[in-house]
């Protein structure tokens, strides 16, 4: 080999070199745990944001398809004292005394000294 094509290797070597250690340290930037989270969390409000997007155009669409399904749902959630509203109103006692809980705890603390 001449003298030249040794220094023309030594020059790429280098260069090599320098890129490598410049890929490095840009893995290095990319891979740090908070930088990680961040681009998560981006990952996650870009996301959001569409399917925000995307539910408000069902909404316009379609406003009482929308309303009829919101409507089951509170009523599904409000179940348990629906029932015993009903049951209080078939029983006749529409103003709940006799059958509260709190009433049946108050009867027998009251006795108690």
């Amino acid at each position: 080999m001449s003298l030249e094509a040794i220094e023309r290797a030594k020059r790429d070597q280098v260069r090599a070199r320098a890129r490598l250690d410049s890929t490095l340290a840009a893995l290095h930037c990319r891979l740090k745990p908070g930088n990680l989270a961040e681009e998560a969390w981006d990952g996650v409000k870009d996301k959001g944001a569409d399917l925000a997007d995307g539910a408000l155009q069902a909404v316009k669409k379609r406003p009482a398809t929308v309303s009829l399904a919101l409507g089951a749902f509170a009523l599904f959630l409000a179940r348990g004292p629906l029932t015993r509203a009903a049951g209080r109103y078939l029983s006749g006692d529409e103003a709940g005394e006799g059958n509260d809980r709190d009433d049946a705890e108050l009867s027998v603390t009251e006795g108690v000294s």
